[in-house]
């Protein structure tokens, strides 16, 4: 292992190629990516993170920043640059009375999750457990909480920020207003978070996964009623579709997640049963905490992976068409549907859309479905191939969207940044970046240059 005191006033570990531990430590959720720092600087502070963007920044080497590292392109692995690692950074401190969370820039979904329910208190947090807290919520933070609760974005109070100048500064409603707008959905462009203040909720109950799964040469029927009952939906239920593969076989999953009042949540069974009648139906309970780890395992590391998203603010006839065909053509021979990309619609609506537009840079607040496409899988030689068929799901749903969740952008490049935000948002990051990081020094994201028009 490198000494640490070769970087002036880092006091974290400084991990260099050959090092025990670098190869486990460039790794990311992605199986796809696979490139090597120059060094991986792990920070145990804000005055580590400090010390390290002075030394990337006076050594002109490119800087990237992880924590959960689950960015489809695998953003926070530079090429011969200094990857800043938040994950040791991962405490979380609970103040139930006040129902507040301080978060380190390095944790994981779950220590938050599991810290707050302690308290039978939470907030919105996305699907996985392994997830990054930073990544998720700078870039919005959608979660099943979200119809209740608002975006995790919305749920920031404060963050402790290091700019690219190295300056340590505090974002609130009353310190640095405009930063704190710009990191509600704006991505890691204008520095890097250490700490997060969040407000937390009770949630008392438990949670409800409700499916039922049909036949996918049948569903068209139950697809459209399970589209009509999404503007009317209860804030606790958030509606969900997907479009997969059963063992050989497409299937069409249409139901709910419900967090609260579990006798209310098996209440809204009868409301989808009357969607049809479908091959199996499933009904599960379980804590906020089990929940948040159900889609874990399916999306552990290691496997190499591609995916295309959407927002839609109306579900069409044509568009559920086009969900259901999973960017296969009608006129295609059989597909090996083991080899087609599932696809998901997640339900919108609620408090998501009560905060006001200008209150952070999250677009998009009337989204009615968040789209996603996506496969996974495990041999090189599959890339070209799978690739091509979420690109395919992803073009034939386009037509139908109005806008994109820039956590869910791949590799659209600076015309997919423009459909993460509104006009008028877009305009005002590219000031924020020109005044907090004129040099593009933190560029390795979904990137807001400052020198667009």
């Amino acid at each position: 292992m490198a000494i640490v005191d070769r970087i002036p006033g880092f006091g974290g570990e400084i991990v260099l190629p050959g090092d025990q531990g670098y190869e486990r430590n460039r790794a990311v959720w992605n199986g796809i990516v696979d490139r090597h720092p120059a060094s991986i600087l792990r920070c145990a502070s804000t005055q580590d993170v400090v010390a390290s963007v002075h030394f990337a920044r006076e050594a002109g080497l490119e800087i990237a920043v992880k924590c959960g590292g689950h960015s489809v392109l695998g953003l926070s692995v530079p090429d011969g640059g200094v990857m800043i690692d938040l994950s040791p950074m991962s405490s979380v401190r609970v103040d139930p009375a006040a129902r507040k969370a301080w978060v380190g820039g390095g944790s994981l979904l779950r220590r938050l999750d599991v810290a707050a329910e302690e308290h039978g208190l939470a907030t919105t947090a996305g699907n996985v457990s392994h997830t990054g807290v930073g990544g998720l919520t700078l870039g919005g933070g959608m979660g099943w909480l979200a119809r209740q609760l608002g975006l995790s974005c919305d749920n920031v109070e404060a963050c402790t920020v290091v700019t690219a100048d190295g300056r340590i500064v505090r974002a609130s409603e009353s310190e640095n207003p405009d930063l704190l707008w710009g990191l509600r959905g704006g991505g890691g462009n204008f520095g890097i978070v250490t700490e997060f203040e969040f407000r937390l909720h009770p949630i008392g109950g438990r949670a409800l996964v409700v499916e039922l799964d049909f036949d996918a040469a049948r569903a068209r029927g139950a697809m459209r009623r399970w589209r009509d009952l999404l503007p009317d939906a209860p804030r606790a239920a958030t509606l969900t579709a997907s479009a997969l593969t059963a063992g050989d076989k497409p299937v069409v999953s249409l139901g709910y997640v419900w967090v609260g009042d579990v006798e209310e949540g098996r209440g809204y069974l009868s409301r989808i049963r009357e969607l049809g009648t479908p091959a199996t139906e499933r009904v599960r309970e379980m804590s906020y905490v089990e929940l948040q780890c159900m889609s874990d395992n399916p999306r552990g590391h290691g496997r190499r992976r591609y995916s295309k998203g959407h927002y839609l603010t109306e579900l069409s006839d044509a568009a559920i068409d086009a969900f259901l065909a999973r960017g296969v053509s009608a006129s295609a021979t059989a597909p090996d549907w083991t080899r087609v990309p599932n696809g998901d619609f997640q339900a919108y609506g609620g408090a998501i859309a009560d905060v006001g537009d200008d209150d952070g840079a999250f677009s998009y607040r009337g989204t009615l479905v968040e789209f996603g496409c996506g496969t996974n899988w495990l041999d090189p030689n599959e890339d070209r191939d799978r690739i091509s068929a979420a690109r395919a799901y992803g073009a034939a749903m386009q037509p139908f969207a109005n806008g994109v969740y820039v956590n869910a952008l791949g590799d659209e490049g600076q015309d997919g940044v423009r459909r993460a935000y509104a006009p008028g948002k877009f305009a005002r990051l590219v000031d924020l970046k020109r005044r907090y990081d004129p040099d593009n020094a933190f560029h390795l994201n979904q990137n807001i240059r400052p020198t667009a028009p």
